[in-house]
């Protein structure tokens, strides 16, 4: 099979076959409330603490979904946070040319918690994740921002708590909300769907139209054609994408040729090895919202977790697309420098 597979998806199999031992579907669980966050005055609770200081603006990065082995949110271990660092290798290295960079740990809810049937507890679980994602988020606009422009980033759960972020902090009136929204290049949620019941209720969640519009959030879901329900959009769900081929949100086929380059990685520390351009072309469904992956041959891209149908491309959403986010990030950022400039000018 012509594929690679990083450390963190091998774990991941790994922890499907574990996790049915745990019974999870079939159990009622009473899943506390986590107490206090993180301390996130503590450099040990930061994987990236303002990499590349070289570079104008900042990105706030959420790790996407890496604990395979834990029952419901994870323990800040030596394992964890080694294969955190190796999922995250691949997700910094989109925006390192452009921003300087923050992700914080944090306890995320574990894989087994997408598996439960107990809504309450599962509530409660994310709630625990994102008590720590938001702490993170308020420490670093306090002691780490200082007025830079700002990206939002997380791919799959860390996509989910980028909209939690963007619910609690940008709405509003308030003198924070509307300092945080001038100052919001784009949010990249990708990997978690974006729908109009969220942004009728969430003004702030904005959806990108075009290749440089700001303050936008810029989200998609990989799939291979003829998926009618999966975790990330349920049957019945329309959701709201955006084209990284050729940055349209309707259902104009982008050919392979705009496909500026597909990654690997490394199978131990989930760093690129190697980049194709052309491989794939792409268009949205007009039924689902989602983003159709032509010339793809599945066998290659399997859905490897049995939470994802197959032709589910969920785990490579970002890997398909690469070297396209990582210039979309740079011109973006461009067109929201150039428009303060051309403000401050005025």
């Amino acid at each position: 099979m012509k594929k690679r597979i990083s450390v963190v998806l091998m774990i991941m199999i790994l922890g499907m076959c574990l996790s049915s031992a745990f019974g999870i579907k079939s159990l009622a669980v009473n899943v506390l409330p986590f107490t206090s966050s993180l301390d996130y005055s503590l450099s040990d609770n930061w994987l990236y603490d303002g990499a590349y200081p070289e570079n104008a603006v900042d990105v706030f990065i959420v790790a996407p979904s890496v604990d395979t082995l834990s029952q419901y949110n994870s323990e800040m271990t030596a394992g964890y946070k080694k294969v955190f660092r190796n999922a995250m290798n691949q997700q910094q290295s989109i925006y390192a040319n452009t921003c300087r960079i923050y992700a914080p740990y944090y306890r995320q809810a574990s894989l087994n918690a997408y598996s439960m049937e107990d809504g309450q507890a599962k509530d409660q679980i994310f709630a625990n994740a994102y008590m720590d994602v938001s702490a993170a988020f308020k420490y670093y606009l306090e002691h780490k921002n200082n007025g830079r422009p700002l990206i939002l980033a997380g791919f799959s759960q860390g996509a989910d708590m980028c909209y939690r972020i963007l619910k609690e902090y940008y709405g509003g009136d308030g003198a924070q909300a509307v300092a945080l929204r001038e100052n919001l290049i784009a949010v990249y949620a990708i990997g978690w769907c974006m729908t109009e019941d969220m942004i009728t209720q969430y003004p702030q969640i904005v959806p990108a139209k075009g290749e440089t519009d700001t303050g936008v959030v810029v989200s998609y879901e990989c799939e291979a054609g003829g998926v009618t329900d999966s975790m990330i959009i349920p049957a019945g769900t329309k959701v709201y994408s955006i084209n990284p081929l050729n940055w349209r949100t309707d259902s104009e086929v982008a050919d392979k040729s705009l496909n500026l380059g597909t990654v690997t990685q490394d199978s131990k520390t989930g760093a690129i090895t190697s980049i194709e351009v052309g491989k794939y072309g792409a268009y949205i469904d007009p039924d689902r919202g989602s983003l159709i992956v032509t010339d793809i041959d599945t066998a290659n891209y399997p859905p490897v977790l049995d939470i994802f149908p197959e032709g589910s491309l969920h785990l490579y959403d970002n890997f398909l697309f690469y070297v396209n986010l990582q210039q979309n990030v740079q011109k973006r950022t461009e067109s929201f420098l150039n428009s303060r400039a051309l403000d401050d000018a005025a």
